[in-house]
């Protein structure tokens, strides 16, 4: 069985293995390995405050392979961004351009400076390692961000956004980077990227563009990545889209990506899924596929299993119910597949 849960200081070897996994423009793992145990230090303090609004939290969430004890993919909620390091994007907005005198009528495309997601809670850092892709593991960590934000969803912003990488090939090569960032910033994507995941953005604020840019004065091959995802972050937004995030035409500064964006309780998850209370049993007579957590946040746990539901409680085998960490009687948050 696959099972969501809280990053421990014991993953710290795990932790950096999915970082070099991950390849150039996963900005949220482009960092150092004192960075990486810095941030997983972070997490484990967050998941232990006791909080009642928004704040600077950043919750990494595990998945394991309960057989072999492998850590195989890892995802994050952030409560707030844009707190203690400006939170930076481009908005991708539509102009017309029009001459009774040249006989012209025309949309132009520019982009703005923006920073309008300051506030805003964050789900990001999805990776699972190759082997698993196809096997629902993809899914079942980033859905259990959601039921891990309707555990305490004061915990988190109004606005929940995520970023997706945009098309960096495996080199490092960007060729939305190449055709804007690096004539203002005269370095290469990757350690611009670097330097973002590090540092509080200040050299962003220095260097990067104060006025509109007209997208026609970049090159094709630039103008056609503006708000595409990275062919591994596909289904990323695919799963973000059938949780009701949407693109809003804010991209990354850097590789172009797509931001999405939806209300927070209006997040399909968050929205459809119940507390109910469990009954153990040792056979289901009619099971049902579904996502399942403990409801909790400092032991938070979710997994994928089989279930039977009465209108009123949920049927569990003994399995399912040990992994959660839960007993017999217990309220635990159903999403019915």
């Amino acid at each position: 069985m696959l099972i969501v849960r809280p990053a421990r200081l014991d993953d710290l070897d795990a932790f950096i293995g999915l970082a070099k996994l991950a390849g150039p423009g996963f900005t949220s793992l482009a960092v150092s390995n004192a960075d990486l145990e810095a941030r997983l230090k972070k997490s484990v303090k967050s998941f232990k405050a006791k909080v009642t609004k928004p704040e600077d939290l950043i919750h990494l969430l595990m998945l394991e392979d309960s057989k072999t004890g492998e850590v195989v993919g890892i995802s994050a909620v952030k409560s707030q961004v844009g707190a203690n390091k400006p939170f930076f994007s481009f908005k991708s907005l539509n102009i017309v351009q029009s001459s009774r005198a040249a006989e012209r009528h025309f949309d132009m495309g520019v982009l703005i400076l923006v920073n309008e997601y300051s506030g805003t809670s964050e789900v990001g850092t999805l990776f699972v390692k190759s082997k698993m892709r196809g096997t629902g593991a993809g899914r079942l960590i980033s859905q259990a961000r959601y039921m891990f934000i309707a555990a305490q969803p004061e915990r988190f912003s109004e606005t929940i956004i995520s970023e997706l990488r945009g098309q960096v090939d495996a080199s490092g090569y960007s060729p939305f980077w190449e055709a804007l960032g690096r004539k203002f910033f005269k370095m290469d994507f990757a350690k611009a990227d670097k330097i973002a995941a590090e540092t509080d953005n200040q050299f962003i604020t220095d260097l990067m563009p104060k006025y509109p840019i007209y997208t026609e004065l970049l090159s094709d091959e630039a103008q056609v990545v503006i708000g595409k995802a990275h062919p591994d972050g596909i289904g990323a937004r695919r799963f973000l889209e059938n949780e009701g995030f949407r693109f809003e035409h804010c991209i990354d500064i850097f590789d172009a990506g797509p931001t999405m964006v939806v209300p927070r309780d209006q997040i399909r998850t968050v929205k459809e899924s119940q507390v109910l209370e469990i009954r153990i049993v040792d056979a289901l007579t009619r099971p049902h596929n579904g996502l399942i957590s403990n409801n909790r946040i400092e032991d938070f746990r979710a997994v994928y299993s089989k279930l039977e539901f009465d209108g009123k409680t949920i049927m569990l085998k003994p399995k399912t119910v040990e992994a959660l960490g839960v007993s017999n009687g217990q309220n635990v948050r159903v999403f019915l597949q």
